[in-house]
C-alpha cells in the first residue's frame, strides 16, 4: 500500500519535471535597438528580443541583414532572424 504510494508519488514528481523543461522560453518581441560598427566585418544592427521570461536580450544583423547573430559578436549565427531570437532566449 505504502510502495504504492511512494510509486505514484515518484513518478508524478518525475512527469512534471520533464514537462516543465519543455517551457523554455520563447521570444515574444523584437525592436530595433541600435546600429554598430565593427573594426573586422562592417557595420551590424542591434535588436532587443523581449523573451516569455521576462527577460531582454539581444541579438545582431550582418550583412545587410542576411546574417542574424545571438548578441553582438558573429558567434552562434542563422540566416533566420525566429531562430536566432529562439537561441537567444534558450
Amino acid at each position: 500500500m505504502i510502495r504504492n504510494k511512494i510509486f505514484y508519488v515518484a513518478l508524478t514528481c518525475l512527469i512534471y519535471l520533464s514537462s516543465v523543461s519543455g517551457f523554455a522560453a520563447t521570444p515574444k518581441d523584437i525592436k530595433y535597438a541600435s546600429k554598430g560598427n565593427a573594426l573586422i566585418g562592417g557595420k551590424y544592427y542591434i535588436y532587443n528580443v523581449r523573451c516569455s521570461d521576462g527577460k531582454t536580450r539581444k541579438i545582431s544583423s550582418w550583412d545587410k541583414r542576411k546574417k542574424w547573430c545571438v548578441g553582438t559578436s558573429k558567434r552562434n549565427c542563422s540566416n533566420d532572424q525566429l531562430k536566432t531570437a529562439k537561441k537567444a532566449c534558450k
